[in-house]
């Protein structure tokens, strides 16, 4: 495994790390959107939803497509819809740890 790809792993999992941002990846993970369609979803502005957006495209995350006059936003590929379900469903799973429990070996 090359020092760039470790690198760039990295960056996706910061990018996708933060709660708001991955929430929106999980509504993403359900259908292309625009910014005022995922604003509304997320009871949040316009410009919040923008800057999380930008961050996700600059590690290319998400993709933007023109749709007339609205640009759709849309997970990049298949791999990014596997590591957002996969995450989701570990995170789900009952035997998952909860926040309060550190991990093995730390105290």
């Amino acid at each position: 495994m090359s020092n760039a790809a470790l690198e760039r792993a990295s960056r996706i999992f910061r990018a996708i790390g933060e709660p708001s941002r991955l929430r929106l990846l999980a509504l993403l993970s359900q259908g292309e959107a625009c910014v005022t369609e995922l604003a509304l979803s997320e009871g949040e502005e316009m410009s919040a939803i923008s800057q999380r957006l930008r961050v996700l495209r600059a590690e290319d995350i998400v993709v933007r497509r023109r749709k007339g006059k609205h640009i759709n936003y849309a997970l990049a590929d298949q791999h990014i819809v596997d590591l957002i379900f996969n995450a989701l469903a570990h995170a789900s799973e009952s035997g998952a740890p909860s926040e309060a429990s550190e991990p093995e070996g730390e105290e």
